[in-house]
């Protein structure tokens, strides 16, 4: 009986170490980003660090990149910003809506005769 309660409490703390017990602020997960963002830190080191697992980086990752792109939506976007990262690059293209360019072409040559004709 006694070696059965010492096998449960060993599997009860090895499940404790396995996962994560720490909740961590806005604050503390924009820093991790913005540490892998800036190249100070890899993202291997980080999980190491604050005991996370990479899904739960990468889902930090996404939503700081959605949230830093719709709160820049309504403002002009200019075509060459500072330099990125070539990570902070990558992110970016995979968010970025493809669009065709024949499509665009298309609708910015009809503007004018929508714009006269008050469509």
């Amino acid at each position: 009986m006694e070696t059965e309660l010492m096998g449960q409490m060993e599997q009860e703390q090895e499940q404790r170490s396995r996962s994560p017990s720490k909740e961590y602020s806005a604050a503390q997960r924009a820093e991790a980003v913005l540490k892998i963002w800036a190249e100070r830190q890899k993202p291997a080191q980080i999980c190491k660090e604050m005991r996370i697992t990479w899904t739960i980086l990468n889902q930090w990752e996404k939503r700081a990149m959605e949230g830093m792109l719709q709160a820049l939506e309504p403002h002009v976007r200019l075509d060459k910003g500072p330099a990125l990262s070539p990570r902070l690059q990558n992110l970016l293209a995979k968010r970025q809506p493809s669009f065709p360019a024949e499509r665009l072409r298309r609708k910015l040559k009809n503007l004018p005769e929508k714009l006269s004709t008050g469509e």
